[in-house]
């Protein structure tokens, strides 16, 4: 416990310069192509139309989704995804990848997962205000339950810094834990409710397990605030409770660690 208010502290008292690297990190992702920081949002664009011929038209998900059209429901869905996906594999690489430069600088270790993880969140509003103006087309208007928006941002960030202390001390420890995480994160893409709907397969052990999953309930957050269907962090509050339990065990084990290990992160390289 004492780990997790010592890195809670660090992450509060770092806060603007967290914020000021985050952005330093977005400008710099591209800067050497031409098209620089378009790409953030032109690549995400081009997966999107794969996913939607592939599972809306090649594969048997073209019909309606809760009498939702498939498009715009897996574009409420995997909006968010774009900013998970990103932002846990960098953040399991970002120690490592600069311990060099970050060990001559007064700079709190456990800020360098945040700061990285931030850095996309710029990208994923940019995104998201996208998906919204589309969604606009399909009916799905502007509603209250967009208000859920910022709450389930909240929770993504959680989990995303509890996923980065974890990944990060440990990719810095044993290098596999980097392409581990990738293969992870490959499989939970289809595992968290993006691409089909659940109710695809007639096996509630699947389903529980992919309820497990707590991008599961970040992908329904967010799709139930964009399409308007319900207020799903009150009316699932059950599973509201698990996901919280869940990312506090997370980030328990995360920071204790990253405190435990990151006086020997030198050590390692």
């Amino acid at each position: 416990m004492k780990s997790l208010i010592k890195v809670l502290k660090e992450q509060i008292d770092s806060f603007y310069l967290i914020t000021r690297l985050s952005l330093y990190e977005a400008k710099s992702t591209n800067s050497n192509n031409y098209l620089g920081v378009f790409w953030e949002v032109l690549n995400p664009m081009i997966q999107i139309g794969i996913y939607w011929f592939v599972f809306g038209y090649g594969l048997s998900t073209r019909d309606n989704v809760d009498d939702v059209p498939y498009l715009p429901w897996m574009l409420s869905g995997i909006v968010v995804w774009f900013f998970i996906q990103p932002g846990v594999l960098l953040a399991s690489k970002s120690i490592y990848t600069r311990i060099k430069t970050i060990a001559r600088m007064s700079f709190p270790m456990s800020a360098i997962p945040s700061f990285v993880i931030i850095s996309k969140i710029y990208f994923h509003l940019i995104l998201l205000g996208i998906i919204m103006i589309i969604l606009q087309f399909y009916g799905f208007f502007v509603s209250v339950y967009y208000i859920q928006l910022p709450y389930m941002l909240i929770c993504t960030l959680f989990l995303l810094l509890a996923l980065g202390l974890i990944t990060s001390t440990l990719a810095t420890i044993v290098r596999d834990v980097q392409m581990i995480v990738q293969a992870v994160m490959r499989m939970l893409l289809y595992l968290s409710a993006i691409l089909w709907p659940p109710e695809m397969i007639d096996n509630p052990v699947v389903i529980m397990i992919m309820k497990i999953n707590p991008f599961y309930y970040i992908v329904e957050g967010y799709r139930a605030s964009l399409l308007g269907t319900s207020w799903y962090f009150i009316e699932e509050i059950q599973y509201t409770i698990y996901f919280w339990v869940l990312v506090s065990v997370l980030l328990l084990i995360g920071s204790s660690i990253h405190v435990k290990f990151r006086n020997r992160f030198i050590d390692f390289l």
